[in-house]
């Protein structure tokens, strides 16, 4: 064999190896990582039908204690929760003991502590499921049923880095007013016959409040993370400067990346990964808003990105704003893990996931038919971003394996 065909033949090769690899984690049944998260996925699958109306089948602990065990350095909940139903249930129908304004932030909200004394956060409904937000990506007010298709999108990632998230509905006059704080009550009043109010935030305004049908107002219920963990909050790397005509160095500077990866805690550990899994996420639900981000406190960049504040999302389903992927053409870096994920929810798969955990919710139909068919279409962008960095840059340096697990405390 001449020497020129050797060597298009040992290219022919080495290009097959390639093409093997890829397609071997890009199928999800290759590799001995593939097979197991080819398990992961089928376990997620089989847990998304929840029941409304469980119970624990225990009384040695509330749901809410059940809750607290569950959360970890690099989860909210674990991969398998067949209380899950119960303590969600429990979380859209207990007692309300007290009612109060919401913690500090832009947007309105209640803090309602609920009975055997569990702190959530209340987010009204402020817009019908049909109602399409204009404007910028990051405009208008929360939407309180993102904060659910958000939570239920985490557990079909499989990130599960996101409080745990609940429609409900309220009656203000009998379980809000009776024991509501003097603060929260004087922003209380009537439009028409229905009941509103408008709470205390940076945004709130006696001019906007939010408005119940009659005394039933809709909202989300997201249960408070247990005290033991307290949060770091931290500035998104790749957040906005929101000042028009103002730049941040990101949507300038394509080897941005370069400079993150040498400041701590992007130069080590998890956290960079943990932020392009944030990217994919929040460019699925279409969230251009995460300036912040919260961790726990003192973990060297060990533990996770929690997914929390989701409610700027699902407000315009024909704008999938590419920019929010920015981490990932940037850095040209992902999980095997997510990755694997990503190619099993393809083909409408994820849109059908997504649709069938919502089920459960209360305030069911959680999202608009045309958020769902978004889903579908923007994966299909996110996997094609990958794609490119793999063709750009090779698998080995674009698919990073790294399945970091911590212990529970």
């Amino acid at each position: 064999m001449k020497l020129k065909q050797r060597v298009v033949l040992l290219v022919a090769v080495l290009l097959l190896l390639g093409l093997a690899k890829f397609f071997l984690l890009d199928g999800g049944e290759g590799s001995a990582a593939s097979r197991r998260d080819l398990r992961a996925f089928r376990k997620m699958e089989a847990g998304l039908s929840l029941s409304r109306g469980d119970r624990l089948t225990h009384t040695l602990q509330s749901p809410w204690e059940v809750a607290n065990q569950w959360v970890g350095p690099r989860e909210v909940y674990p991969e398998e929760t067949p209380e899950l139903a119960a303590v969600l249930s429990a979380l859209g129908t207990a007692r309300v003991e007290r009612a109060d304004v919401g913690y500090k932030g832009t947007q309105l909200k209640a803090l309602l502590i609920l009975d055997g004394g569990q702190k959530v956060v209340f987010k009204p409904k402020r817009y019908s499921r049909g109602y399409v937000v204009e404007g910028e990506p990051y405009a208008g007010y929360d939407r309180h049923n993102a904060e659910v298709a958000a939570f239920h999108l985490d557990r079909i990632l499989g990130f599960r880095r996101a409080p745990l998230v609940v429609g409900r509905f309220v009656n203000l006059r009998t379980e809000i007013k009776p024991v509501a704080t003097d603060q929260l009550l004087s922003t209380f009043l009537m439009q028409g016959n229905n009941s509103c109010f408008y709470g205390k935030c940076y945004y709130c305004r006696e001019s906007e409040p939010a408005c119940a049908e009659g005394d039933m107002m809709e909202g989300s219920v997201t249960l408070w993370l247990p005290d033991v963990w307290p949060l770091q909050k931290h500035r998104h790397p790749w957040g906005r400067t929101y000042r028009e005509g103002k730049l941040a160095r990101w949507e300038y500077d394509e080897s941005y990346c370069d400079a993150v990866k040498k400041m701590p805690p992007y130069d080590a550990g998890p956290r960079l990964l943990d932020v392009i899994d944030t990217a994919i996420f929040d460019y699925l639900i279409g969230n251009a808003d995460r300036h912040h981000y919260e961790s726990f406190q003192d973990d060297g960049g060990a533990s996770m990105l929690i997914l929390l504040d989701n409610a700027k999302s699902f407000g315009n389903a024909a704008l999938d704003e590419r920019s929010i992927l920015a981490p990932i053409y940037q850095c040209c870096m992902v999980r095997v893990s997510t990755w694997n994920r990503l190619n099993l929810l393809r083909a409408g798969a994820l849109s059908s996931a997504l649709r069938q955990a919502l089920t459960f919710d209360p305030i069911n139909p959680v999202l608009a038919e045309p958020h769902l068919a978004a889903l579908d279409r923007r994966l299909s962008g996110v996997i094609a971003t990958i794609q490119q960095c793999v063709e750009s840059l090779g698998p080995d340096n674009t698919l990073i394996e790294d399945r970091m697990i911590l212990p529970h405390p």
